[in-house]
């Protein structure tokens, strides 16, 4: 079936099964990689992208649900001010270890931040324990969300 997908600013029609999650279809019918598959069950958060300005996991989002809304994937997320705070915050505080989670870290700190500007570390808590990173790399993380709250 055919639907509209407004990504990244961009109108895209693709003809695919409404039930196909939002993650394969970025990745494998637009050409939009940055957005990883981690787990498939929205446990891990490395599929994060945003719809409508809210985080929301790809990998579990029917492509049908989708359809007519706003979706920012990592690869514009630098055309917001909070996503430009946050990547710079990114490479400032030199986060990224293996660096595969890191686009789905940054879609859900800009999320937060766009939200609340000023996220105390509860408030980061709360928000980035959906996203896993095996390198362990929550520190860094937590000091990139605070230097991009500063602004």
């Amino acid at each position: 079936m055919p639907y509209n997908l407004t990504v990244n600013g961009k109108s895209y029609a693709v003809d695919v099964d409404g039930d196909i999650p939002l993650l394969w279809v970025l990745r494998d019918a637009i050409g939009l990689t940055g957005t990883k598959f981690g787990c498939g069950i929205a446990m891990c958060g490395a599929c994060t992208v945003h719809v409508d300005g809210q985080a929301a996991r790809s990998c579990v989002m029917p492509v049908s649900e989708a359809a007519e809304k706003s979706i920012t994937t990592i690869e514009a997320i630098g055309d917001t001010p909070e996503g430009k705070r946050v990547q710079q915050a990114w490479l400032d505080i030199d986060v990224v270890q293996c660096g595969y989670c890191q686009s789905g870290q940054i879609m859900s700190a800009t999320a937060l931040i766009a939200a609340n500007p000023t996220p105390d570390d509860n408030d980061i808590d709360a928000v980035m324990a959906g996203n896993i990173c095996r390198c362990g790399t929550y520190p860094r993380i937590r000091a990139a969300i605070k230097l991009a709250a500063r602004g």
